[in-house]
């Protein structure tokens, strides 16, 4: 394998994530349980033997931070090469801010010159996937490339979400567009790149454009080396709130495109000193994913829950993605809900309540499924009905609530 260096793109605010990233990046969002969005970038670096990685980060970086710390879970605290956090720094012009993925990384060009590498791996850190990453870095090598890029097919109706790469039949991208409203290939980029080290140096400086995909590659896929290397397995971009919702629900599937389970493919993360789930006497749970630390006494049908949450006699738990070391209390209902970390959820309180769905009045295209959001450490009344479609702010009391105890589909609290 060429030497590589990787470097995991983590910085970027996500507004479509809502309530979920209003206080950290979105690289570490919890999911599926016990991981964060990130591990599966992680783990797939190291299960394809790259261990010279490096975590840009920007956007709220705290909690990213403590879960990486040096790197151990992933095998990644090395004396040589191993897990490297590059933060953004004042500069003698005055900037330090990173605008996109291109500037993120001209603000660490320094770093990569540094590196005794042929080849930069350049992956998002808020991607669901399983990659060895080993064949594109061989197609790139045998291709002599300039840049190689990984592509998947997707439907033509979320060809609007993608970059969408035209492929001739020698392999070679002759077009790249950044979410065209009508496409003419289905191949979509992953935002996955391998650059040859010089050739993305020597462009980083003889531009100032901001994003690889929005900027960059457009421009350059018609005069450099560039080529597609197409992924045929499971990937999921959670950018938003009901791809994140669907994506944790999928695991529940009979045969789950995902499989944690692969002996051969082991997701690494940080584990917390728990000890295993406690099911009730009375308790019912159907066909759901409890981690670590849970106790449930009452019902939990369809729903993932993450380590340390609590679910009291006579809650019901429902299709809900629930994270870690919330506590339902006594007789309340969760339907269609994605409960953040440290959340309580008083007595009889019922949280995706009605058959109204009127989409969120602030947030219209992000919220209008039916799911409802609670963030971060909120606390929600004994009794309150809260609607679809909406969105309680991270660290919320009760006195926000109104006095009737009623909370209308489609409201911000």
């Amino acid at each position: 394998m060429i030497r590589t260096l990787v470097m995991i793109l983590a910085g970027g605010d996500s507004p479509a994530l809502s309530v979920l990233t209003a206080e950290r990046t979105e690289a570490a969002v919890p999911f599926g349980g016990k991981y964060r969005i990130i591990d599966f970038a992680l783990s797939n670096c190291v299960n394809s033997g790259l261990y010279n990685v490096a975590v840009l980060t920007q956007y709220r970086p705290r909690s990213l931070h403590a879960h990486l710390g040096v790197g151990r879970p992933w095998d990644l605290d090395r004396a040589q090469g191993g897990l490297r956090l590059l933060h953004p720094s004042p500069t003698p012009d005055g900037g330090g801010w990173q605008r996109g993925t291109a500037d993120a990384v001209r603000y660490n060009l320094d770093f990569v010159e540094d590196q005794q590498v042929d080849a930069v791996l350049l992956l998002a850190g808020d991607h669901i996937y399983k990659m060895d990453y080993g064949p594109l870095l061989k197609l790139h090598a045998e291709q002599e490339a300039d840049v190689t890029m990984a592509v998947r097919s997707v439907s033509p109706h979320d060809a609007h979400r993608y970059g969408i790469v035209s492929v001739g039949s020698d392999g070679r991208v002759d077009r790249f567009v950044e979410k065209p409203r009508r496409a003419d290939s289905n191949l979509a980029s992953m935002g996955i790149y391998v650059f040859r080290k010089q050739f993305l140096i020597d462009l980083l400086r003889s531009t100032d454009a901001v994003d690889f995909g929005r900027h960059l590659l457009p421009q350059i896929v018609s005069s450099a080396r560039a080529f597609a290397y197409n992924f045929q397995g499971y990937w999921a971009d959670v950018g938003t709130v009901q791809a994140y919702y669907e994506a944790n629900l999928a695991l529940l599937a009979e045969t789950p495109a995902l499989d944690l389970y692969d002996p051969e493919w082991v997701i690494h993360t940080v584990s917390s000193d728990r000890p295993g789930a406690e099911i009730g006497v009375q308790a019912r749970v159907e066909n759901s994913l409890l981690s670590d630390g849970c106790r449930v006494y009452g019902t939990v049908i369809g729903s993932v829950l993450s380590p340390g949450v609590v679910v009291a006699a006579g809650a019901v738990v429902r299709d809900s993605v629930v994270l870690g070391d919330a506590v339902i209390e006594a007789g309340a209902v969760l339907d269609r809900c994605i409960i953040d970390e440290g959340v309580r959820i008083g007595e009889g309180a019922h949280v995706g309540f009605g058959d109204d769905n009127t989409p969120n009045a602030e947030a219209p295209e992000r919220l209008n499924t039916g799911l409802t959001l609670v963030g971060l450490k909120a606390q929600i009344p004994a009794g309150v009905r809260i609607g679809r479609n909406v969105a309680i702010k991270p660290r919320t009391q009760p006195a926000a609530f109104p006095a009737d105890g009623q909370v209308p589909s489609g409201a911000t609290i």
